[in-house]
């Protein structure tokens, strides 16, 4: 029985390694930068050695993909469903998506990955590329589908769909910028959630037919 609790404890053990290893990683890509980050300091900050680490990831990039795919990809999936099931307003959707969006990801850890995003795009265009092909234009395509829907509907008046797109999606990015700007050091200025509720009040009211 002790032989084959300890095989559990490291089959467990093992399989929750990536998990910390991307947990380690952002964390330190956020706070040293991505640049200034390297394997190692991932590997020590996990309590791994770096070879350890290189049986899962070989590169910094690997690590920043894993990152999104573990933290912002489940929610896009889960809001693919939302919308692919419901049956009511647009109205209603719109909103809850843009609500759900800063509770999953902009007031979590997730939307760390954003800030990177800002910070490091210019000199890792690549890592910028991934981030914008599997996130930022997979929910361009969602959000666009549920206006269309909502202007077939009549709720809507017939808009630019993808400059609804940016403009219904900024003040959330623009949150989370401040969350790791001046909201960081000058004191809670702007309340996140009055702040996406006038936002959001705004945006309905300037879409509605």
């Amino acid at each position: 029985m002790e032989a084959e609790s300890r095989t559990l404890s490291h089959r467990r053990r093992k399989e929750a390694r990536p998990a910390e290893l991307i947990a380690a990683a952002l964390d330190l890509f956020v706070e040293r930068g991505f640049a200034a980050t390297r394997l190692d300091d991932v590997a020590a900050a996990a309590g791994v050695s770096k070879g350890t680490l290189y049986l899962y990831f070989d590169s910094k990039e690997a690590l920043f993909r894993a990152a999104i795919e573990q933290n912002i990809l489940p929610v896009i999936e889960q809001a693919e469903d939302v919308v692919a099931q419901h049956a009511g307003s647009a109205v209603d959707l719109l909103g809850g998506l843009v609500r759900g969006w800063w509770a999953s990801v902009g007031a979590t850890k997730a939307g760390d990955v954003l800030k990177l995003i800002v910070t490091e795009a210019r000199n890792f265009p690549d890592v910028a590329a991934y981030y914008n092909e599997s996130v930022v234009e997979r929910a361009k395509r969602l959000v666009i589908q549920v206006l269309e829907f909502g202007i077939r509907a009549g709720e809507f008046r017939p808009v630019d769909t993808v400059m609804a797109f940016h403009a219904i999606f900024s003040p959330a990015m623009m949150l989370i910028i401040w969350r790791h700007s001046l909201g960081a050091c000058c004191g809670e200025g702007l309340d996140p959630d009055r702040y996406l509720a006038f936002s959001l009040e705004l945006m309905l009211d300037g879409l509605k037919k």
